[in-house]
């Protein structure tokens, strides 16, 4: 049995950590930045999302170029308003993740060719649907499926061996979001993709529905001090995130990368405000190799 499915036998309790001065939003420079930053993040998606579809725009190109922009946002964000400062990357892990995160790229372009040879494309061109009920539907499957999907990797011993490696770190922040076995990224988006084709939901709703899922995945990695209140009751945040990457397995609940509706509903909703993991990483650091081990040894 895998590591988290031992801890995972029934409901989800936390325990109450605060770090004394993280979370203070004032009137200062960083008070107002840490405020509207992930505000600022939402209009980036709506705008680049609202450009695409008045201009038609190749979803080829638009999703790489914005999931590019969106990373070097946080990555400034993470300098300017760091929530650990002791979680920057040094010169020696930027190396690895940059080879993990072109791993995880070509996982993911993987498989989405993978689906499309599968189904011949079956996504339509243009929406049979008004993309305004489009949109939300494609967000909402799309999310189901990678809740599903994030939650069997945590509990399947053998999913465990492929996700497992992206609990390695023992620092969340934008960079190790990239940190994957590209096995885990083919069969997680291939799982997804399939399901929003064979549902029918058209092309554009999948850019839309992408470009939010996107910014969700990395802001919530991001090694940044940015609370969202309420929001977190409907949607996931990096005070989540940081919770679900905890070493304590009873309040590593937070499967959701996007939506937090998930969460609740399946019982693994664990946050609460001021609520801190005392530590992240591994619940049994010498059950994985260390990050980039496993690559230098392949090599």
């Amino acid at each position: 049995m895998d590591e988290r499915a031992r801890a995972a036998d029934g409901e989800i309790h936390s325990a109450d950590y605060s770090v004394p001065g993280k979370g203070v939003v004032g009137n200062s420079p960083s008070g107002i930045l840490r405020a509207v930053a992930y505000p600022v993040l939402l209009l980036a998606v709506v705008g680049v999302a609202a450009f695409a579809l008045r201009l038609r725009w190749d979803p080829a190109w638009v999703s790489p170029l914005f999931l590019i922009g969106v990373i070097s946002y946080l990555a400034l964000l993470e300098r300017l308003i760091p929530y650990d400062r002791n979680w920057h990357p040094g010169k020696a892990e930027w190396r690895w993740y940059g080879i993990y995160f072109l791993l995880t790229m070509a996982g993911s372009g993987l498989a989405q060719l993978l689906v499309a040879l599968a189904i011949g494309l079956i996504s339509p061109e243009e929406p049979a649907r008004h993309l305004g009920a489009e949109i939300p539907g494609a967000l909402l499957t799309g999310s189901l499926v990678s809740y599903a999907v994030h939650r069997l990797g945590h509990r399947n011993a053998l999913l465990w061996r492929l996700h497992g490696v992206h609990h390695v770190p023992e620092k969340v922040n934008v960079a190790n979001n990239g940190v994957n076995h590209v096995l885990d990224i083919v069969l997680a988006q291939s799982l997804v993709q399939l399901a929003l084709a064979l549902v029918g939901f058209s092309r554009p709703a999948v850019l839309v529905a992408g470009l939010f899922v996107a910014a969700q995945g990395y802001f919530i990695h991001a090694n940044i001090d940015v609370r969202i209140g309420p929001l977190n009751h409907l949607l996931a945040s990096p005070e989540q995130h940081r919770l679900h990457h905890s070493t304590d397995l009873s309040e590593a609940g937070h499967y959701g990368s996007d939506l937090s509706c998930w969460d609740h509903l399946f019982g693994s909703f664990t946050w609460r405000p001021g609520r801190e993991p005392a530590a992240v990483g591994l619940h049994d650091p010498a059950s994985f190799p260390g990050t980039g081990e496993d690559l230098a040894g392949a090599g």
